[in-house]
């Protein structure tokens, strides 16, 4: 690897690691991380309902009588 490599990549390292600490210390990350929550919450509810809808509808269509 050469010295410019090197150096690339040791100040890649510091900035992200400055914009992690700066991440942690601020209450703003608290408000995306409680809206992912919400979010994966709302979209399993979502799921589970589509889940029970379509046993439902499938189990009803299977008993109809088609002749």
């Amino acid at each position: 690897m050469t010295e410019s490599t090197q150096q690339a990549l040791l100040y890649a390292r510091v900035l992200i690691g400055a914009r992690i600490d700066r991440a942690r210390r601020s209450e703003h990350g608290v408000s995306a991380v409680e809206w992912v929550l919400i979010s994966a919450l709302l979209a399993g509810i979502a799921l589970a309902v589509g889940v029970i809808l379509y046993k439902k509808l499938t189990g009803k269509a299977e008993n109809l009588p088609l002749g």
